[in-house]
């Protein structure tokens, strides 16, 4: 039959500024472990600590400008551009340009504070 899903859950962000992040589908939301979709809503001027995740991350950018980092190289993932970030991988997310972004979030298995691995925010630089 399916699962019509109406809104999602709000899920709290880590970093040096507010992101929203809802959660369509996921461990909060739907209880599901597999797979989450979550739309993430990055401020200017955002960013987060490293993590090695435990899971591959789909990036799909809607507006803006996602940055990430991964093996000391910044990628800039511009409007309806994707990105893949493997598991295993320290990777380093950021909005540091005047207008954030907006872009959605797939990750396989689902993500979890548990297994995204995140570095202390103390030892952001």
């Amino acid at each position: 039959m399916g699962y019509h899903i109406k809104k999602p859950a709000k899920i709290k962000s880590a970093g040096n500024k507010i992101k929203i992040i809802e959660e369509f589908i996921g461990r909060v939301n739907t209880q599901t472990s597999a797979i989450s979709i979550a739309r993430m809503k990055s401020p200017a001027g955002w960013e987060e600590p490293p993590q090695t995740p435990e899971f591959d991350e789909y990036s799909l950018v809607l507006s803006g400008e996602l940055h990430r980092t991964v093996d000391n190289t910044t990628i800039i993932v511009k409007a309806n551009e994707a990105f893949l970030s493997e598991k295993g991988k320290t990777v380093k997310y950021a909005t540091p340009g005047k207008t954030g972004a907006e872009y959605i979030a797939i990750c396989l298995p689902a993500f979890s504070p548990e297994t995204v691995n995140r570095e202390k925010l103390q030892q952001m630089v």
